[in-house]
């Protein structure tokens, strides 16, 4: 599978990086052998670029990462974490669970938003000692969306400092909106944005400015979300967007990609996976998955050819701006 260097950093990216938000009990249990066995799929498959945080089950990812990942020769895979929330016991005990943030686990312990310096160490450290690993590749700023100056101020220079101590490779942020990272990419030296849900097939809102950022600074973005929380893999009555019942004009626009897509033989899901790769700022599509039979699935999707008639029709049809870039050729089939 074809890897991309993240900005000027030695850091490489497959194109298809494995999301472990799934193996920490997003929305629904898990086991710890699906979820061992999605890690071993996604490797069989050359994805070497793997992304957790702990927020994904209260450390839950992290762990499970960590220990699916143990006996990989470390400098064969890349691993991104994020800061921003630290997780502290909970003095309820676990009583409950973590369903209102989306997680099914017991509530053992509860996040609290940090994005001073020491946030950041203190998050790093036990990041690591979940995930059982002496280093990560790429720390994230996560979700700083209503902490922006505190990020910008005492977060992003504490990363700044671990990058230039070696401590980490590449640094950045990860977040579903578009104005603060590109404010980040104008004001910060980060290496890397992780653009989740706004630069889709769907949507290109991160076109307007992200994306040619970082383009013009020499700076990488990860995709994820190319799905928008589930609508372009199946778009019908009550399907998300944006982790909501999707709106009726939205599902509508997803239908007629679908339905054109479909004239072209083209899965919707291929179509979505392969987008994004038009852009040359893009490093890598970030894709969530809970079992081994869900990773093969996207990694068949990625490698199902998508002619160029069909993005000719899109563009034809008004679903894509006439200066939308469009991925020139299928990423490549090859091993690495």
């Amino acid at each position: 599978m074809r890897t991309t260097p993240l900005g000027g950093t030695g850091v490489r990216v497959t194109e298809l990086s494995f999301g472990a938000a799934g193996i920490g009990n997003l929305y629904r249990p898990v086991t710890a052998e699906a979820a061992f066995a999605a890690v071993d799929a996604a490797w069989d498959a050359g994805i070497r670029a793997f992304d957790t945080a702990p927020h994904y089950g209260l450390g839950l990812s992290e762990r499970r990462l960590g220990t699916a990942l143990c006996d990989r020769p470390r400098d064969t895979y890349t691993v991104s974490t994020k800061v921003g929330r630290l997780l502290e016991p909970n003095p309820r005990g676990g009583a409950g669970d973590d369903l209102a943030h989306g997680f099914a686990v017991s509530d053992t312990h509860r996040r609290v938003w940090d994005f001073s310096a020491d946030g950041v160490l203190r998050s790093l450290e036990a990041s690591l000692d979940r995930l059982g690993l002496d280093r990560v590749d790429i720390a994230l700023l996560h979700d700083p969306d209503d902490h922006a100056e505190q990020a910008l101020t005492e977060a992003y220079p504490a990363l700044e400092r671990l990058r230039a101590e070696g401590v980490v490779k590449a640094i950045g942020i990860g977040t579903n909106q578009c104005a603060l990272p590109a404010r980040f990419l104008r004001e910060t030296d980060i290496d890397v944005v992780l653009l989740a849900g706004r630069y889709t097939l769907l949507e290109q809102e991160g076109l307007a400015e992200v994306l040619p950022e970082a383009a013009a600074r020499g700076r990488s973005v990860i995709i994820g979300g190319v799905f928008n929380s589930g609508l372009l893999t199946d778009p019908r009555p009550g399907a998300t967007y944006d982790y909501a019942p999707a709106p009726r004009s939205v599902l509508d626009r997803a239908l007629r990609l679908k339905a054109i897509a479909a004239r072209h033989g083209v899965p919707l899901r291929a179509a979505a996976l392969h987008f994004p790769f038009g852009h040359r700022a893009v490093a890598s599509v970030l894709s969530g998955a809970r079992s081994a039979e869900e990773v093969r699935d996207t990694v068949d999707r990625l490698r199902h050819p998508v002619a160029a008639a069909l993005w000719d029709e899109l563009h034809a049809e008004g679903l894509l701006a006439p200066d939308t870039p469009l991925p020139a050729v299928t990423p490549s089939k090859e091993a690495p």
